[in-house]
């Protein structure tokens, strides 16, 4: 049986912190944070069961198995982008492209749509999976929503509040937080750990997951409290599919951010309409 690929966004920060011989710009380049890159290529190497770098306080060295898998891993990602260009080739009139990730289509943007194509029936609505810098620029969007700091999204992006982690947990899953169990965020700078200074002692966490929206997910069906971005959190605390397990938050130093390319006025109104 074919054993199963690392996530792909693990494999994009092991490659640039390759190239780069830095978690810090590879960072920069992807537009994460550094701890969050330095999670990711730990994950990967817990994942595969080798060290792929040697860590100095100057900077990091490759190891013999982070040489054998950076040519292995950088050809197809060349090849995936290179494959992207030149393939959006449909007409602008009347289409609305949003490019964001699938954790912000599942459960910001498909709650919204409804509206959306109540007010704008001619519009074309074409939403499209985004996650890396390349995945921005690649996709010339009307509407983009990115995440990360405000310094990768750009002067011009909007930062989406709130921006606080809220736990979150199913209305049938009883009892603090300490008793249950805890769903973490990989490749984020805040999680349970920070909680655990900030909020309340608890034990390490027992389930990963490498987005909020399959924490939030994971959270919907009872599998146990997770830690997501309270943006994220309002149509499902809304419609009663979670509860908050506890009343504080905790600062992140991620965030969503909102950016409208295009001077169409559905492309605004679809902005306002994410933002309410």
């Amino acid at each position: 049986m074919t054993k199963s690929l690392p996530p792909l966004g693990w494999l994009r920060s092991f490659e640039a912190a390759a190239r780069h011989l830095s978690f810090t710009m590879a960072a920069e380049e992807i537009g994460l944070t550094q701890s969050a890159i330095s999670q990711q290529v730990k994950s990967l190497e817990m994942r595969l069961g080798v060290q792929l770098f040697v860590r100095h306080a100057r900077g990091l060295a490759l190891t013999d198995a982070g040489r054998r898998l950076l040519p292995e891993v950088g050809a197809p990602l060349q090849a995936l982008a290179n494959a992207m260009v030149g393939m959006d080739t449909r007409p602008s009139r009347h289409l609305l492209t949003v490019a964001a990730s699938i954790s912000v289509a599942h459960w910001i943007i498909a709650p919204r749509l409804p509206g959306f194509r109540a007010r704008f029936p001619d519009v074309e609505v074409r939403i499209l999976s985004a996650i890396w810098p390349d995945d921005f620029h690649t996709t010339r969007a009307d509407v983009e929503i990115r995440f990360g700091s405000g310094k990768q999204a750009g002067p011009e992006a909007q930062a989406i509040r709130p921006n606080g982690l809220v736990a979150i947990k199913a209305p049938t899953l009883h009892g603090p937080i300490s008793d249950l169990p805890r769903i973490e965020t990989v490749g984020t700078s805040s999680g349970w750990q920070a909680w655990s200074r900030q909020v309340e002692p608890l034990p390490g966490p027992s389930i990963y997951t490498d987005t909020y929206g399959m924490a939030l997910h994971l959270a919907v069906h009872g599998n146990g409290v997770a830690l997501v971005n309270e943006w994220m959190t309002r149509d499902a605390i809304r419609t009663g599919l979670v509860d908050r397990a506890h009343p504080a938050s905790i600062p992140s130093q991620e965030g969503y951010y909102l950016s409208v390319t295009t001077d169409k006025p559905e492309a605004d109104a679809f902005r306002a309409l994410i933002l309410q």
